[in-house]
């Protein structure tokens, strides 16, 4: 997956120190503040990256404000993104077992039907739920919570339009930017959220398709596709590039696309899209090869668009105090966080890096703990990612082909999971561990996982890289029998030397 590189940091950091004047400006900017109570940092925005760092400034004694403009806390992950599409990947996963698996474990239903209201329901109640349990939160550490929408007045005032009406001025020794992503949309494509629908629309579709097409083979479309493949929906998947998940290592790759068609999910790979037509009671989709060809005409009852997303910086008046930007809008900041501008910090989604939650929720503690003048670090080569379908791709670290390219020796393991216990007595084996070395020292360089829950074993790998372990050190750490974790054990023991059961 695609990780933040030393090079754009230490590209940041020479922009920064390429611009006294800009630091100078902003003392300048600060010297005009008015009077009145100023907290020590102030965060903008509420979603996991803001609402951790606002935490964690309180714990540490810092006075703390953070201002979210969607009225309830935690961001599009909680909100419109990882949380509830994890309740609906779960309820729809226990719906496609009653009605294909039950039966093969003694398990059988004489009537078996989808309440997609109540499936919809439980989804909310989650959501409510840790939304409500994020302000408790606030209130026990004395974290301040101004609902509204920000925009710089100075490099330490924030006007705020409040949510109830009126405004207010935030005032900050230090601001922190946690503004997060939106949805990327593509030229000449509106999305309505009725016919043609991003994430957040495929979460709260009120009646199953029968014809889904997502456009974008990524995590969320994957995710979102699989939802209402298992509920019913003939999904047909348009992905512009060669490959799903691009970052993915490439034997995963293949086997995952496998697994996915054979769960009936239809991939049009190599394939752009040129014409959406929404005139009709559903949508006329017009593709074409991407390197050119004839056209042809896909008809849906709802399209989905999963092409990426863009940092969400807009309205924030950044120009007006010189927070400089990349061209994909990003917001350049150096090793501590901090952009150009004295005194603004940038976390998240809205800087360079993988658009993830919990990047951002370490983002977040690092950038405080440098506020606060301590040392704060983020190991962005060792960042997980999971793709939440079933069964789940998890990994960390470096892909097979990356390692290639740099041209380390390296050497592979690989545990196939219908060797594995566990997986077969569940009866649920399909999927693999694979692990890369670097074959002079064994250092464990990358781990890739299709297996259930393998976004929960990716974890034991992620230490491992943390902390320089070799394929031997894991390799000869204790597991227990019967796990679906034994089978990265035994793909370490084959990276190293033999593994036992294959």
């Amino acid at each position: 997956m695609a990780m933040v590189s030393l090079a754009r940091r230490r590209a940041a950091d020479a922009l920064f120190l390429r611009r006294p004047q800009a630091a100078a400006w902003s003392s300048a900017l600060r010297a005009y503040a008015t009077s009145g109570e100023e907290s020590d940092v102030v965060v903008i925005g509420g979603g996991p990256g803001g609402y951790v760092a606002a935490i964690k400034a309180a714990q540490m004694g810092l006075k703390t404000t953070c201002i979210e403009k969607r009225g309830t806390l935690g961001g599009t992950c909680l909100n419109v993104g990882c949380i509830p599409s994890k309740a609906l990947l779960h309820s729809s996963h226990m719906y496609h077992e009653a009605a294909n698996s039950f039966a093969h474990h003694g398990v059988k239903f004489s009537n078996l039907e989808i309440d997609l209201p109540a499936m919809m329901a439980q989804k909310d109640k989650a959501v409510a739920g840790l939304t409500k349990g994020i302000e408790g939160l606030f209130k026990k550490n004395k974290v301040d919570y101004v609902k509204g929408s920000g925009k710089f007045v100075s490099s330490s005032e924030v006007s705020v339009d409040l949510i109830d009406g009126g405004s207010t001025t935030v005032k900050g020794k230090n601001i922190i930017i946690a503004t997060g992503s939106d949805v990327k949309s593509l030229p000449g494509i509106t999305i309505d959220e009725k016919k043609v629908v991003s994430s957040t629309g495929a979460l709260a579709l009120t009646e199953i398709p029968k014809k889904l097409v997502v456009i974008g083979a990524g995590y969320i479309g994957l995710e979102m596709g699989s939802v209402w493949n298992r509920l019913g929906s003939e999904v047909t998947v348009v992905e512009f590039a060669p490959d799903i998940v691009p970052s993915m290592d490439g034997e995963i790759r293949k086997q995952f696309q496998r697994m996915l068609e054979k769960q009936k999910m239809k991939f049009m790979l190599k394939t752009k899209v040129v014409g959406v037509d929404t005139s009709g009671s559903g949508v006329k989709l017009t593709v074409e090869p991407a390197a050119g060809g004839e056209p042809t005409v896909l008809e849906a009852d709802i399209v989905l668009i999963s092409a990426g997303r863009t940092p969400y910086t807009a309205g924030l008046g950044l120009d007006a105090i010189g927070v400089e930007t990349d061209k994909g809008g990003r917001i350049l900041v150096d090793k501590r966080f901090m952009t150009n501008v004295n005194g603004v910090y940038a976390i998240g989604d809205a800087i360079p890096g993988p658009m993830l939650a919990h990047k951002a929720e370490e983002d977040g503690v690092a950038c405080v703990e440098f506020i606060a003048g301590k040392e704060g670090h983020v190991d962005y080569d060792t960042v997980p990612g999971v793709v939440y379908t079933h069964p789940e791709v998890a990994s960390v670290g470096k892909t097979e082909e990356q390692v290639k390219a740099s041209g380390v020796p390296y050497q592979v393991g690989k545990f196939p999971l219908l060797a594995n216990s566990r997986a077969k007595a569940i009866d649920d084996a399909e999927g693999l561990v694979k692990v890369v070395s670097e074959k002079e020292t064994d250092r464990i360089l990358g781990v890739h996982i299709m297996a259930p829950n393998a976004g929960e074993i990716i974890h034991e790998a992620v230490l491992a890289l943390q902390y320089g372990a070799l394929s031997e050190d894991v390799a000869r750490t204790c597991h227990a029998h019967p796990t679906v974790s034994e089978a990265l054990k035994e793909a370490c023991m084959q990276t190293y030397s033999k593994a036992i059961h294959i």
